[in-house]
């Protein structure tokens, strides 16, 4: 009795939860009895036989050539090969003398006419998986086309089903913009950022610590933008982007060293944020005796060091000076309803530069496939240039659809703003250093010292509003920003409020007005999340 292996073999691991692979070794048992054949082994596999390289499948064939047994029994042709290269290995080990046997045909392979009758079967079987895969293409791009993501979602994303948009997800895509976020300020490279993001909860698809390869693969994906790129070819998705154009265009040229930066060795949290009020030169952070000091290094300047915690404590002071009282939150939170249900502005200046841009980048669109038609372009080229356009048009798609809710974005930014100034502080004590930094830097204009003396200079509206008690009515000027330097915080209680609702009120009319200007402003800036912190 001669010794053979027994191969079996479904196309998915959820296939190989049911019967068939059960049914199959039945088969090839009744087959081995009627024939006098002693199975040794089997192989069981589950993965697609249009694939070549299948891990068992090689093994088995491997040992047949070492002779370890006589032969092999397949159920059927087309559970051992729908792609020619493996049906030519079977084929091989047929002529070296090898038994191959298949329990379901009633072919002898040692015949020519048998050898015949097998071979246009499996030339069927390698049409049919052929076909099978073209149609399974069309499925795939014609989902593309509607601006689905027929695929596994991307990290930051959560799959909803077949057919189904991708829906952002509520944990990991802020994420996914902090990564963006944080690299596109130069002062990270991908290594300093696998370790902030995954310090910071960031994991891949299936729940494990992300690597370089996860963060590469993040910041070098448009889908995040709104695009689909699949396999050379751009589409438009519709799901939710998480970053701008913008940004996404700044992460790549960071990418591919089209933008000089240079990691910082030493990341003191003021690092550039302080003047020399004399020399007007940034002052220099350096570590002694376990403390961070912040020096000017021009010569015979008599501008003394200061200590990086005693800068963070006055900042922590202006901090509190913003924070408004209940009362006063109250009353803005009351002032701000009414305006928005009286609100009526239009922007039709804007709806129509936005459309003028839209126009020019179709036609943008249109001459690059007329080039690549003419040939005066190659594929690659095109395929690059037309990703960054559909990624343009996509940013004046987001610009648009935020027009068309102009007065919800300016009351949600106002919205956002108080609740920013209640949690300055606190949003300070919990960041990282680049968090904290943009803190700094949303709130303040400048950073001066001289002597040991550190004056701080707020940014309109916060200086207003920290300045509320002596507020006189006045409106935000584009061309001259309102700054002034004050010498020290004045202590860490509420600043008092009036005791007179109608002086709070007109008060609060006028700090309104104010952060409501400075909200417009912002979004005619492009600028849809200033305090996303």
């Amino acid at each position: 009795m001669k010794n053979v292996y027994g191969y079996i073999r479904v196309s998915t691991v959820k296939q190989g939860t049911g019967v068939s692979l059960q049914e199959q070794k039945e088969a090839i048992i009744r087959y081995a009895e009627s024939h006098q054949l002693n199975i040794v082994e089997w192989f069981e596999e589950k993965e697609t036989a249009a694939k070549q390289g299948r891990p068992l499948f090689n093994k088995m064939m491997k040992m047949v050539k070492n002779r370890i047994s006589d032969g092999i029994i397949i159920h059927k042709i087309d559970r051992s090969a729908r792609n020619l290269k493996d049906w030519a290995l079977l084929g091989d080990l047929i002529d070296a003398g090898h038994e191959v046997h298949f329990a379901h045909e009633s072919l002898d392979m040692d015949t020519r006419g048998g050898r015949l009758a097998a071979d246009i079967q499996a030339v069927i079987a390698s049409d049919y998986i052929r076909n099978l895969r073209e149609e399974a293409c069309k499925g795939l791009y014609g989902r593309l086309k509607q601006g689905i993501f027929p695929f596994y979602a991307p990290i930051g994303y959560l799959n909803c089903g077949r057919g189904q948009i991708k829906k952002v997800d509520p944990i990991q895509a802020p994420l996914v913009r902090k990564t963006f976020e944080l690299y596109s300020s130069g002062n990270y490279n991908l290594k300093g950022m696998v370790k902030l993001m995954q310090e910071l909860g960031l994991r891949n698809t299936r729940g494990s610590k992300i690597s370089i390869q996860t963060i590469s693969k993040i910041l070098n994906n448009p889908f995040y933008t709104g695009i689909m790129k699949v396999k050379g070819k751009t589409f438009q998705g519709n799901h939710e982007p998480l970053i701008s154009p913008k940004q996404y265009f700044e992460v790549q040229d960071i990418l591919r060293g089209k933008t000089n930066s240079k990691i910082v060795k030493h990341d003191f949290l003021f690092r550039r944020l302080i003047k020399c009020k004399i020399c007007n030169y940034s002052l220099i952070g350096e570590k002694s005796k376990g403390y961070i000091y912040y020096r000017c290094h021009t010569k015979e300047c008599p501008t003394k060091g200061i200590r990086e915690e005693l800068v963070e404590k006055s900042i922590i002071k202006y901090f509190e000076d913003v924070r408004l009282h209940p009362l006063e939150d109250s009353f803005l939170k009351e002032l701000l309803e009414e305006a928005q249900l009286n609100y009526s502005e239009t922007y039709t200046s804007i709806d129509e530069s936005l459309k003028l841009q839209r126009s020019n980048l179709s036609l943008k669109l249109e001459k690059l496939t007329d080039a690549y038609i003419e040939s005066v372009i190659d594929k690659s080229q095109f395929d690059e240039r037309k990703q960054r356009l559909m990624i343009e048009m996509q940013g004046l798609k987001l610009q648009e659809g935020l027009q068309t809710n102009q007065k919800e974005a300016i009351f949600r930014k106002a919205k956002n703003f108080l609740e920013l100034l209640n949690s300055l502080k606190n949003s300070y004590l919990i960041g990282i250093k680049d968090e904290k930094r943009k803190l700094i830097k949303i709130i303040t204009s400048n950073l001066t010292i001289q002597g040991k003396k550190l004056m701080i200079a707020m940014k309109s509206p916060f200086y207003e509003i920290a300045n509320r008690p002596n507020l006189s009515s006045c409106a935000l000027d584009r061309d001259k920003p309102r700054t002034c330097t004050v010498d020290y915080a004045k202590n860490d209680n509420f600043p008092q409020a009036p005791v007179d609702n109608k002086e709070l009120r007109q008060q609060m009319e006028e700090i309104l007005e104010i952060i409501m200007k400075f909200c417009e402003l912002q979004i005619e800036d492009n600028n849809e999340k200033p305090y996303d912190i």
